[in-house]
């Protein structure tokens, strides 16, 4: 199966066509067709993955050895490690490094560990795996003194050929594109049970369908894509899909606006994802001697080897940032993902938790050595990637607190939640940020559909102030699934959210040893922990707690709904345990520890290594307390709030200018919308289109029409004077000279031989006198 991953996403894209075409023909209107076609990827995935972790525990000892399954036609890289003409960038001098950290921290074991690496192969992070600063899941390698390689298998035909460049389509299948199948499977196939129920009646059942299918399909094509023009394609047809599914009821005007917001915001990001991707087809290209690639393995072995010149990956990786703030929606490009949640509430959910704005992540991870070189991220403190997620993190984190839409409420909170990611790629933890996505899919999507449901009951009203209440004794799967959905979010120890939000925390190196040391970062994180653990609170409090403000007689939602939260509820609370740390408090978990990591995160030249700065922070005790105590404070305020036991917080956006000023900020957005509305649009279509006009009207039609006159004149004049005095006098003067010589020679033309005779000797007699009186003289 590892080898015809192609299927899962050509299925889907079946699915698509069949539903569309003879969806309302069949049972369920083509529900059925989407539901089978989405449950045999996931076994399919779930077999993937199954094979790929034996593949991980099998890993090859050299890089030629780990290139064996890689078409040597797709990649430049793998074909010169195969035939010889490259080597492994690094021998021994990683292990000497790693010995002597080793050594400096007195850990005589994992020194002797590195140093028997520093006398086998290659860049060899399970070298150090056993060292107290990092860890690896190549321990049982390590032990042995041999360097790990991960076994990517990738496979491609030829496209098409462009400027003398043979452009390829394939598939690569290594840990992250796995980990991806899996995610989207669970979720998708999840949604389309609980879409059943939830949009059923509705006037574009069977379109809806469709295209849960097709945006299946190309976040399936995406992940899986062995080259960047594949991924930028994918991308666009998941922004395509997310339009369709926004605008689902196009009828009504905040639909049709949120539609064209999401597709507007996101082609200004996709300006930087086409100069990145275009600078880096050219700049790999330089190095392999051709005219370019779009190969990943090839872009991140040149990034990743000195191949490309710094300051040309720093602009390639910044423009590629901004292709991730509109996606991924980071601050400043995020606000079309709130107003996205006018599409149905499962849509919302597979958007939010596994397509859509993952996308973003997952380019970064992809690219993580053009990312990781042309910012600096190792040994550093701040950089561009880590600024704008911490930023998201705790901006977003804060707009949870104005909000009376629940949906809009999670919308926000999936920003700060992809803002932790971003952060987390930004200062090096690539695990930790992988790790979180894994677990924030399922509990936000649990979050989203549970959100779904209570709209369901409260007649699909999902303003949580004015229309819910004390729906936890009338709608307890859902309370509970919700509740614990929650926690999760909010960090809460033993369950998923804790595990991956302390990984990132950690991963900062604010307070511990890691890849550099981000305290702003780590800062910002801790402060948005307690936010989320705050705004989901008062999301509960809401819905669940007080009197029941709607109308009617609310009721616990049927099995096609309530069955996919409690499946989302129970991995949004164990997928957690797939990376436990080595120690946790003293508890060792062996060879239980660090699965995650062994699973997904790549080894090989054409990722960082440990001697680049690239490491793993340990669990650190501390911080997790520190972190705990966070969020257990962002759930314990607000609930004495709402239970009237800090009565001086009420009203104090009304007594203190203060926070009646950042809470008009926070109402308002940040002005954003305002700022691209009412300022930058009004602008263009106000000032700037009447200025443009009256350019038009008065500058360039005034030149355009001053020329024309001025051609016209010079024409009449050359008209008058050139053509009609000069040439036609000229040709009418040969003419009438033609015509008068012709009348004088035609006097001679009488037919009498006799004086033709006579003008012979005349002539010649002419002729001969001259002759005479030349020779003569």
């Amino acid at each position: 199966m590892l080898h015809h991953v192609w299927i899962l996403p050509a299925l889907m894209a079946l699915s698509f066509v069949l539903i569309l075409f003879f969806g309302k023909r069949t049972p369920g209107q083509g529900h059925w067709i989407g539901i089978a076609s989405i449950g045999a990827c996931l076994i399919m995935s779930l077999v993937i993955g199954a094979q790929w972790m034996q593949r991980a525990n099998e890993p090859a000892h050299t890089q030629a050895e780990a290139f064996a399954d890689v078409n040597p036609s797709c990649s430049a890289t793998a074909a010169g490690f195969l035939d010889g003409t490259l080597h492994e960038a690094s021998h021994g001098e990683e292990a000497d490094h790693a010995a002597t950290e080793a050594g400096a921290e007195g850990d005589h074991a994992a020194a002797a560990t590195a140093t028997a690496a520093a006398d086998g192969h290659g860049r060899s992070r399970a070298a150090v795996s056993s060292g107290s600063a990092v860890s690896s899941g190549s321990a049982a390698a390590a032990s042995e003194g041999e360097a790990s390689y991960s076994r990517p298998i990738v496979k491609c035909v030829h496209w098409f050929n462009s400027g003398g460049v043979d452009i390829k389509i394939g598939t690569m299948l290594d840990g992250a594109s796995a980990l991806m199948l899996i995610v989207v499977s669970i979720v998708s196939l999840l949604v389309h049970v609980y879409s059943t129920d939830y949009v059923g009646g509705d006037r574009r059942y069977t379109h809806y369908f469709a295209f849960l299918s097709l945006f299946t399909a190309s976040m399936m094509f995406y992940v899986i894509s062995e080259n960047t023009l594949q991924m930028i394609v994918g991308w666009e047809l998941v922004g395509l899909c997310s339009f369709a599914l926004i605008g689902h009821w196009w009828e009504e005007r905040p639909n049709t606006d949120a539609a064209l917001k999401a597709f507007l915001t996101n082609r200004v990001g996709d300006t930087g994802l086409l100069v990145g991707m275009i600078m880096l087809f050219f700049l790999a290209g330089d190095y392999f001697g051709s005219n370019g690639t779009f190969n990943v393995i090839d872009i991140n072995y040149a990034a990743n080897n000195g191949g490309i010149e710094h300051k040309m990956l720093l602009i390639a990786s910044v423009a590629l940032v901004a292709a991730v703030m509109s996606k991924s929606g980071q601050f400043i490009l995020h606000t079309w993902l709130p107003d996205a949640m006018a599409g149905p509430t499962p849509a919302s959910a597979l958007i939010h938790a596994a397509t859509m704005v993952v996308a973003g992540i997952f380019m970064v991870a992809r690219l993580y050595p053009v990312f990781f070189d042309g910012l600096a991220i190792g040994g550093s403190s701040i950089n561009y990637l880590a600024v704008v997620g911490s930023v998201t993190a705790l901006f977003g984190a804060l707009m949870g607190f104005v909000q009376k839409d629940i949906k809009k409420a999670l919308a926000y909170s999936t920003v700060s939640q992809l803002g932790f990611m971003v952060a987390s790629l930004g200062v090096g933890a690539w695990t930790a940020a992988l790790f979180h996505l894994f677990t924030h899919a399922m509990f936000k999507a649990c979050l989203f559909l549970g959100a779904g449901s209570l709209s369901h009951a409260a007649h699909h009203s999902f303003n949580m102030v004015d229309d819910m209440g004390g729906l936890r004794k009338v709608m307890p799967k859902t309370y509970w699934t919700y509740l614990i959905a929650t926690l999760s979010l909010a960090g809460v120890f033993p369950l998923a959210g804790f595990w991956s939000k302390d990984e990132i925390i950690a991963g900062t190196g604010g307070m511990n040893t890691a890849t550099g040391a981000y305290t702003f970062v780590l800062i910002m994180l801790l402060a948005a922990a307690f936010c989320t653990a705050a705004y989901m609170t008062r999301t509960i409090y809401y819905a669940f707690f007080g009197e029941y403000r709607g109308h009617g007689h609310p009721h616990e939602s049927g099995p096609r709904l309530t069955v996919p939260l409690m499946i989302l509820a129970f991995l949004g609370a164990v997928a957690g345990f797939a990376n436990l740390p080595h120690k946790f408090f003293g508890l060792e978990f062996g060879a239980a520890a660090q699965q995650f990591t062994k699973f997904v995160e790549p080894m090989g030249d054409y990722f960082p290594a440990h001697a680049q700065g690239f490491t793993h922070a340990e669990f650190n005790g501390g911080l997790a307390l520190l972190a705990t105590v966070i969020g257990l404070a962002g759930i314990a305020i607000p609930a004495a709030f709402y239970a009237g036991k800090l009565p001086f917080l009420e009203n104090l956006a009304s007594r203190n200018a203060v926070a009646g000023f950042f809470k008009r900020i926070l109402e308002n957005k940040y002005y954003l919308d305002w700022l691209y509305t009412d300022v930058i649009t009004a602008f263009v279509k106000g000032p700037l289109a009447r200025a443009a006009n009256w350019t038009n009207q008065h500058i360039l039609d005034g030149i355009v029409n001053g020329a024309g006159r001025y051609a016209a004149r010079t024409g009449k004049w050359v008209y008058s004077n050139i053509d009609q005095g000069v040439v036609d006098g000229t040709v009418n003067g040969l003419g009438r000279v033609a015509s008068a010589s012709g009348g004088e020679l035609r006097r001679l033309q009488t037919g009498n031989i006799q004086q033709y005779a006579s003008l012979l000797f005349a002539a010649a007699a002419l002729l001969a006198g001259v002759i005479v009186i030349v020779v003569g003289s």
